[in-house]
């Protein structure tokens, strides 16, 4: 494009040359007239508005993700729900492997409170977790009904900690199995 000039390094734009055309100039306007139209008629975001049911906290481990999927669509949830992940679901609400991870899950329990309204927080523990095998032992998955104890022990923890801050929200509790996998509810203890 040799015989193009360039009217910008001559002190005018293309709009106002003597040299521009009508058309031109219209056509430049032309994508901007439009993003413009279609800006002000979209719908204002409704963050306020939205509503979940339910918080889901589980681990990290991918070994489950896809059963875990599945049992939330299984429990009519898809889509309506909040997630968050820590290391050993259950026992980082106790604070392992530090502090933070504690303080984690409670302040994303209080923003789905506050912004997503649910009414549940749905725990999802599993066996085999390499969390509870630095924490409490590591031939913790060797002994099935020793794993299941400790785990219902540290559900229930999470329960009350939960229960005592949030008493208008429902907390479900589960244990993964880990050959294909199973959700076994593990109904909280009454407070001693």
């Amino acid at each position: 494009m040799k015989n193009t000039i360039n009217l910008s390094k001559m002190g005018q734009c293309l709009c106002c040359s003597p040299t521009a055309s009508r058309r031109h100039f219209l056509k430049s306007l032309l994508p901007g007239a439009v993003a413009f139209t279609i800006l002000q008629s979209a719908a204002p975001a409704r963050a306020k508005g939205h509503q979940t049911k339910a918080l889901v906290l589980s681990c990290i481990d991918f070994r489950f993700m896809t059963a875990e999927r599945y049992f939330l669509r299984r429990k009519n949830l898809d889509g309506q729900y909040d997630w968050t992940a820590l290391a050993g679901a259950s026992l980082a609400i106790s604070g392992f492997p530090h502090p933070s991870e504690s303080e984690a899950f409670w302040d994303q329990l209080d923003i789905s409170y506050r912004l997503h309204h649910i009414k549940k927080v749905i725990i999802l523990d599993h066996q085999d977790c390499g969390a509870y095998a630095i924490m409490v032992d590591p031939n913790l998955s060797k002994d099935p009904k020793r794993e299941l104890q400790v785990h219902t022990d540290y559900l229930n923890q999470a329960y009350w900690s939960i229960h005592n801050r949030y008493p208008d929200i429902e907390v479900e509790l589960y244990l993964a199995t880990l050959n294909k996998p199973e959700f076994i509810t593990v109904l909280p203890k009454l407070k001693a």
